[in-house]
């Protein structure tokens, strides 16, 4: 899935399919930086970061988004 795969969510009138859509664009996101900063790791990623340790920090912050996301769709029983 991409991001553009969310749009028809993204724009829902229900706030169940928008809630679907930002956990999905989160989840893409977070998916994609947390493969650059396996690879930073593995020595194979083709370029040098600016800071990555803010990095890995942000990666850090949208993994608890990501639980608190799960977490409110398991109490509203929506199913991501």
């Amino acid at each position: 899935m991409e991001l553009k795969d969310t749009i028809t969510l993204m724009t829902s009138e229900d706030h169940r399919d928008r809630f679907r859509a930002e956990y999905q664009q989160t989840k893409i996101r977070y998916d994609k930086l947390h493969k650059m900063l396996v690879r930073y790791d593995a020595g194979t990623l083709h370029f040098e970061p600016t800071n990555i340790s803010l990095l890995r920090e942000q990666a850090a912050a949208m993994g608890r988004y990501l639980y608190l996301l799960e977490e409110r769709a398991e109490l509203e029983q929506i199913e991501l």
